[in-house]
Formats: C-alpha cells, structure tokens, sequence
C-alpha cells in the first residue's frame, strides 16, 4: 500500500508531534538523557511557541502517561475551571443566551503550566530551565512563521489594532502583519518564562524546589497578578458583538493544581484504550468500540464504504450520550459505567442500520431524551445549517475552521506519554499586558442554561474536546496517539486505530488512508451548530465510495485530498520504538531512531 513515507522505526526512543521543530527538541532530550516525560515537556513548551494560534502559554492540557515501572497509566488534568463568579445569575444579567466564544468572559484558569511542572516533579529528571530553554530560545530569537498564523493574524489585524490593542502590540510588530515563512519573534513571553526560572532558581539548586517556585510564581505570584489586573480593569468586544469585562481572578488562579488521576479504560481486541475521564471527550472513543464490538471490522475494506457508514454511525450514537451525559464528575453524577458496559451496547447497537441516520438519540436512561431536547433548543440544530466557527473561534472576525496540537513519545525505557495541549489561542482573548499571551477561553463550552451536566457551574472543569490515547498491551505501554481537530478528534484516531489493530496497516499508512469526519452532532464551540446528518469525507475516497455512502443517505460534503486529520503517534511494537505523523498540512513531523 503506498504511503507519503515510512513508519519510522528504532530502539532508542521516538517522538510525533504537529510541528517538525517541537519534535526536534523532543528528540534532543532524549538525546541528552532525558527521558519521555522531559521531553513531552518540552516539546509541548515549545509547540507554544511556534503554534500560537492553536495553543500558548496560557492554555490547558490533558496528559495521558504510562511510566515503565508503574502498574497504570494514569491522566494529568491540566484543564483549568470556571472563575468562582461565572455564575448563572451573572450572566443572565448580561442577556447572554450562550458563553461567547471569544474574549474576557469565557475565560478559564489556564491549566498547561501547572500540568507540564506537574509531569516534570513527578516523572521527569530535568529542572525547569532544561525543559523551558528552547522555548524561550525561540521565542526571543524568533520561529519561522506558519502560513496559518500569518493567516489568523492577518484575519484579525484590524480588529486587534482598534479592539484589542494588547494583542496587536505581539502579533503586529512594527504594525504589520508577519508573512509567511517569516521569522517571528515573541519576546514578551520569552521575558515571562525568564523571569519564572529566575524565581524558581533563587528557591535553591533543588529540582523539585524550583519546579515549586515556578508553579508559585504562574499562579500566586507575577503572572496571576497581570491576569488579575487586567482582567478587573478591561471591558472588549467578543464573539457577541458587546464589550464585557472578565470574572477571572489571583484568588482563581491561586486555588488551582492540576490533578493525577486514574484513566478511564477499556478493553478492545488484545489491547487495553485508556482515555480521560468525562470532563473530556474521551470516553465517546470507548463506547463507539463497545459498539464495533458487533461488527467484523477486519472484513469490512479500512477505505470503503461500510467501514465509514458503520464507524460513522456507532460514533453518532456515542457522541448523543456525550451530549446529554458527560460533565465535570466532580460537579455531577455521570453514568460511565452504565454507558461503558456490555449490556448497554449491545442495547445501543440495534440501532445502527443500513442507512444514515438523522436523529440524535441517546441513551435510554432516566432524563436522556429531555435533555437532548433541551440540548437542540440550545444550539439551534432542529435543521441542519451552516458552518460553525470551530476551534479555535474568534469573532467578529471572519469564520476560521481550527484544532489545537498534539505530542506523543516513548523512550527506550518503555516510558510513554500522549498529550493534546491547546487554549490560550492568539486569535480568542486578548494577550495579558506583561506577559505576552492569551488566556484560555474554553468556559465557551459550557451551556448557560441551567440543569445540564455540561452547564455553568462556578469552578467546574468545562467539559473539553481534548482527547489524548494511551494503549496498553499485557499491561506495557503499547501505542500514544491523539490529533488535533475539536469535536473530530476521536473521529480520527478511532478510523486510524481501527485500521491499524484490524487490518495490519502500519502507522503511517493507517494515517495516510482517506479521512472522514461526521458534523451530525452539536459542535462544543461557539456558535453551537449541529449539521444532522452531514458527512465530511476527502476526495481521495473515489466516485464510487462517495456515491455509496450518498446511496445511505448521509449528507455528503467532498473535501479536498489530505485536508481532514492531523493525527500523530509513537508506539512499542516488535522489540522496535515506532512513529508516524500526518502528511497533511506538510507540517507535523515523527522521529526515531
């Protein structure tokens, strides 16, 4: 089968991330003695920096690890919460009927930092400045610029210049827009993180000590007191066209610490799937394989027209119970047993048919189908309509079609760890005076009405697109996978998982095969738009596939060749460390060695 290049193979260690220069760095840390966890930081420190408009400083991240001598895997949230006073009474004094999707309202304590120092005290054997250095390295002597960020930047340079000057100040140097392929300098953030490793070094030459102080210094010290200021003092436009002020606060930033947690896991064809919890998507990956479960993948061509209808429609019906069921666990009471378990989808199952469906269904359990009323009355999706912003999402501007980053990595060890990092995009909130970036507006996805799981609640955990995987195989860490994509994440690494485990395909070419995306189910962005029925596919599928799954009655839309996915991963297999990264874009990049 052709593939755009080889499954990378070695013995050393290998890495897979969305940008060739952040795999680099991943990979001389390795080189240097580090292990898959002083790398994964790295690497994500510095996916910072040369994707800004996906991801940044002030964003959150979901991490899923696996350390060679540990039992589990186990999951770090570093998804920040809702400010104490997004309360539902303060924004029904605003008139707002949804979260907007930009600005200072829906923003959320940003998480990454707290995550990555987490990971790197509890796993890693690198001070803060080893991991941090090439980060600050190219953010004060400059990356070369993606078209995309010229894009987001040229997309919103009016805007900043007159609405969000702060943000002008960082992504317009001399007043003018970065061209592609340009070197780019971002040298208030590289001024952030300096001074960050200066505090956490005058804590002493302990690692543990100064990872400490760095910790302090984001969320009691310098940083969160800019984010507090400005928040307090600002009133901007955002996505709903009015200006309002911020609810985040020091006190906000000053309770959080990102948690470890167990994974959410399941069994699948010789190998355990270890997800997060139901704060995040990730579950929905696991119940669409409880319901393949009933059907012969490895029959079914990983190219044609069954395997997509059949995949497709299993992931409609996870994806109703998402929407209706999943929420912070922490704030209510989430079934994820019943919705893990054998019994319900072989229930669930008898609804996948020969033809497309149109409907959103959940689950048959107590207030499902209420709610999922409710849901529909929110997002307007009674009728398919069009395009949402996607994510990232910035508006007034024009409607911009985002995702976010993602790494994975594996020493010779057996060490392994998948992160989806994101948030913190240059193009949702105005950058901090001081500190150079932007603060997560993830809050956008909750819902203002009252009495949902994923509805607004004051330091909850918004429920996240972010969906790393970790698989296990007789208990060793066995594969990291993950993409970018907001609502298509599992989408993705669900067709290439399933190519990959039942067809033999290598990474690379599992990667490579036609991707497909569903837009049935409401988007978790702003404006909230569900599409019943609409099927994404690339063209690459051919004329006959297309029109077969035209013939089931999905709502096709044929989009062009390697333009849907962007899915990364690095695994064990055969005594070998392996890697693949998507072609598409011509952006990420795998290593091993």
């Amino acid at each position: 089968m052709f593939t755009t290049r080889p499954e990378l193979r070695g013995t050393f260690g290998a890495i897979a991330s969305t940008h060739w220069i952040a795999s680099a760095v991943g990979m001389s840390v390795l080189e240097r003695g580090g292990n898959a966890f002083d790398a994964a930081v790295a690497t994500g420190f510095v996916l910072q920096i040369v994707e800004p408009h996906l991801n940044g400083p002030g964003g959150e991240v979901p991490i899923i690890l696996k350390r060679h001598d540990a039992p589990a895997p186990e999951v770090i949230c570093g998804q920040g919460p809702l400010p104490m006073a997004a309360t539902p009474e303060r924004f029904a004094a605003l008139g707002l009927r949804q979260m907007p999707g930009t600005g200072l309202l829906p923003s959320v304590v940003p998480g990454a930092f707290d995550a990555w120092m987490t990971l790197l005290r509890d796993h890693g054997t690198w001070t803060p400045r080893a991991v941090l250095e090439a980060a600050i390295g190219y953010a004060e002597n400059g990356f070369p610029v993606l078209p995309k960020v010229a894009g987001s930047i040229l997309a919103a340079r009016d805007f900043f210049t007159t609405e969000w000057p702060s943000s002008a100040d960082v992504w317009l140097p001399g007043g003018e827009v970065p061209r592609p392929r340009s070197l780019l300098r971002t040298p208030t953030i590289a001024a952030t993180y300096r001074r960050i490793l200066s505090e956490a070094e005058a804590a002493g030459s302990q690692r543990e000590a100064q990872i400490e102080a760095a910790r302090h210094a984001f969320y009691r010290g310098f940083v969160a007191e800019a984010v507090d200021a400005f928040y307090r003092r600002a009133s901007l436009i955002d996505s709903s066209g009015r200006r309002h002020g911020g609810l985040l606060t020091a006190d906000d930033m000053a309770r959080y610490a990102a948690r470890t947690e167990t994974t959410v896991a399941r069994d699948y064809h010789g190998v355990t799937i270890h997800k997060t919890g139901p704060w995040g998507q990730g579950p929905v990956l696991l119940q669409a394989l409880a319901l393949l479960e009933g059907f012969d993948i490895a029959a079914m061509d990983p190219a044609g027209e069954r395997f997509v209808h059949t995949v497709v429609e299993c992931m409609k019906l996870a994806y109703a119970d998402r929407e209706v069921f999943y929420g912070d666990p922490d704030m209510v009471d989430v079934p994820l047993a019943t919705l893990l378990s054998a019994d319900y989808a072989t229930a669930r199952r008898r609804l996948v048919g020969e033809d497309a469906s149109l409907a959103l269904v959940p689950g048959d359990l107590p207030g499902a189908a209420e709610r999922m009323r409710e849901v529909l009355a929110m997002s307007g999706a009674e009728t398919p309509v069009g395009l949402g912003h996607g994510e990232p999402t910035f508006a007034p501007l024009p409607v911009e079609w985002g995702d976010t980053v993602h790494l994975d990595v594996v020493d010779r060890h057996g060490n392994m760890v998948s992160a989806t990092p994101s948030g913190g995009w240059l193009q949702s909130s105005p950058a901090v005076p001081g500190l150079g970036f932007s603060i997560s507006t993830r809050g956008q996805m909750c819902w203002l009405a009252p009495g949902h799981p994923s509805s607004l609640r004051p330091g909850m955990r918004p429920r996240t697109t972010l969906t790393p995987t970790l698989v296990t195989r007789d208990g060793e860490a066995w594969l990291a996978i993950g993409t970018p994509g907001g609502d298509q994440q599992d989408q993705w690494t669900l067709a290439v998982l399933l190519r990959h485990l039942h067809h033999g395909l290598d990474l690379q070419a599992a990667i490579d095969l036609p991707m497909f995306t569903s837009r049935h189910f409401p988007q978790s962005f702003y404006p909230r738009i569900a599409e019943p029925g609409r099927l994404l596919v690339e063209d690459r599928f051919g004329t006959e596939v297309i029109a077969a799954l035209r013939r089931r009655g999905h709502g096709i839309s044929v989009e062009p060749a390697w333009s849907l996915g962007r899915v990364c991963a690095a695994g064990r297999r055969d005594g070998f460390v392996v890697a693949a990264a998507t072609p598409r874009l011509m952006q990420a990049y795998a290593i091993a060695r």
